[in-house]
C-alpha cells in the first residue's frame, strides 16, 4: 500500500506541476487541520500565513495547537483555533503534550470532517498525527509533513530523537520541505527514499512592499528579524554595527527576543554603540516595521530557506545574509541582496555599508529583490502548489472528494 501510494504521489506532483492553473480552477474546496508552534519562528509563521491563504481561497481551515499562533486572527472568515489543554497530573514529570494533541487532532478531524491534517516541524507533530490518523474510524485521515529546518538540522540529529524523527516523516502520507537544501538534507541524512517536495517560502506582496515615504525619515537602519538563538548569530549584527558607523551614521533594529537577546545588549554597551540598536521584542506587525528598514542583516549560522530576508526583499529592503542552508535558493548575490561566509562579519559590514552609503547601489539591489519575491514567491505562485499537492495525497489515499460533495 505505501509504495502504491508513493507511485501515485509522484504521478500527482508532476500533474501538478503542469496544471496548477487549472487544478486552482477545479473550485473544491477543502478541510484542512493544521498544527504548528504558535511561537515567534519561521515555522508557526509559515503556516499561519498558509492557513490565512487558503482560508482567503474559500476553504476551511483549523488550527490545533496549544496556544493562538502569534500572527493568527482567529476571527478571520475561514479559520477555527481548536486549543490543546495538557493535564498536569503529579504521576507526569512532563506534561504529555504529543498525546494530547492527539487526542485533539482526532476529536476535530472526526467532529470537522477534516479532509487532511498538516503539520509543522516533524517532532512531535506527525507523531501527534499518526495517532490521530489511527483513532479517527469514519475514513482514513492523511497527514502531511513540512520539515522547516531545525527539525531536521539539530532535533532530528540528536540520537535520541534521530529514530522517531526518521519514522515519522516514513509514516507521513506527503512530505514537504521549504528549499531544496533540506530536501537533500533529509533525504541523505535519514535514508528517506519517499518523494520530498519542495515547495518555497512565501509572501503576500500586496500586504509586503515598499514604502520609499518612510525609507527617507531619519538615519539608515538595518534590522535584524530573529528568535534570538544561537544559530541566528545575533552578536555578529552587533558587531558589524560597530564596523559600520565608522563609516556611517546608522541605526540597528532588532525585532524579536530569545536567549541571546541580553548578550546581545551587553555586546552593544561594551562596544559603545547602545544607543544606536533598538530592541523592540516581538513584533506582530512585521508588513509595518520592514518598509522603513534600508537593509536586512542575517547573520544565520545555518537558515533552511530565510523567510525574513524574502519579507525583507518583498519590501524592497535588500539583504546582506550568509551563504548557507537554503538561502541561496532565495538570494542572488550581488542581484538581489548579498550572501557572505558565516563569521565573516567584516565582509557582512562592508556590504551593509555599500547599500546604505550608495543610492544607485541600493535602489538598483532594493528594485530587484522585489521583482524576485514577485516573480518567484508571490503568495499567487506558491499557494496553489499546496493545494495540488493536498489533492494529490488525498487521491493517493482514496479520500478525494468532486466539486459535487466538496460542501
Amino acid at each position: 500500500m505505501i509504495n502504491v501510494a508513493v507511485v501515485q504521489i509522484r504521478q500527482y506532483q508532476t500533474f501538478a506541476r503542469n496544471s496548477l492553473q487549472n487544478q486552482a480552477s477545479i473550485g473544491v474546496t477543502m478541510r484542512i487541520g493544521i498544527t504548528c508552534y504558535p511561537t515567534y519562528g519561521g515555522s508557526g509563521i509559515v503556516a499561519t500565513e498558509l492557513g490565512l491563504e487558503l482560508a482567503q481561497r474559500g476553504h476551511e481551515v483549523h488550527f490545533i495547537s496549544y496556544a493562538n499562533p502569534i500572527r493568527l486572527d482567529p476571527g478571520t472568515p475561514g479559520i477555527f483555533y481548536h486549543e490543546v489543554e495538557v493535564s498536569n497530573y503529579p504521576l507526569f514529570v512532563y506534561p504529555p503534550y504529543t498525546l494530547a494533541l492527539a487526542s485533539r487532532m482526532a476529536e476535530v478531524a472526526e467532529r470537522h470532517q477534516l479532509d487532511l491534517l498538516h503539520v509543522h516541524y516533524a517532532i512531535p507533530h506527525s507523531i501527534s498525527a499518526l495517532l490521530a490518523q489511527q483513532m479517527t474510524t469514519r475514513r482514513r485521515l492523511p497527514f502531511i509533513t513540512t520539515l522547516h529546518g531545525t527539525d531536521i538540522t539539530l532535533v532530528g540529529t540528536d540520537r535520541s530523537y534521530f529514530p522517531i524523527t526518521k519514522f515519522s516523516i516514513e509514516r507521513s502520507d506527503g512530505i514537504t520541505t521549504i528549499s531544496e537544501f533540506m530536501r537533500k538534507r533529509t533525504a541523505d541524512f535519514f535514508g528517506i527514499d519517499k518523494p520530498i517536495e519542495v515547495i518555497h517560502n512565501f509572501v503576500n506582496c500586496a500586504l509586503y512592499k515598499p514604502d520609499p515615504a518612510a525609507q527617507r525619515q531619519g538615519k539608515k537602519r538595518i534590522l535584524h528579524i530573529s528568535n534570538f538563538r544561537p544559530v541566528k548569530r545575533v552578536l555578529d549584527c552587533v558587531r558589524a554595527l560597530a564596523l559600520v558607523r565608522k563609516e556611517v551614521d546608522a541605526e540597528l533594529v532588532m525585532a524579536g527576543d530569545g536567549p541571546d537577546r541580553s548578550p546581545a545588549e551587553r555586546l552593544a554597551y561594551e562596544l559603545g554603540i547602545a544607543s544606536h540598536v533598538r530592541f523592540l521584542g516581538k513584533q506582530d506587525h512585521m508588513e509595518r516595521l520592514i518598509p522603513q528598514m534600508h537593509a536586512l542583516h542575517l547573520p544565520s549560522e545555518t537558515e533552511a530557506f530565510g523567510l525574513a530576508a524574502l519579507e525583507a526583499m518583498a519590501c524592497g529592503v535588500p539583504p546582506v545574509a550568509t551563504n548557507t542552508g537554503g538561502v541561496p535558493d532565495l538570494i542572488t548575490n550581488g542581484a538581489d541582496g548579498y550572501l557572505e561566509p558565516v563569521g565573516d562579519v567584516e565582509a557582512q559590514a562592508r556590504r551593509l555599508i555599500e547599500l546604505l552609503s550608495d543610492e544607485t547601489l541600493h535602489t538598483r539591489l532594493a528594485r530587484a529583490a522585489r521583482a524576485t519575491a514577485e516573480s518567484r514567491f508571490n503568495t499567487e505562485l506558491i499557494i496553489p502548489r499546496y493545494e495540488a499537492y493536498y489533492r494529490a495525497v488525498m487521491q493517493a489515499n482514496g479520500t478525494y472528494r468532486s466539486a459535487a460533495v466538496s460542501n
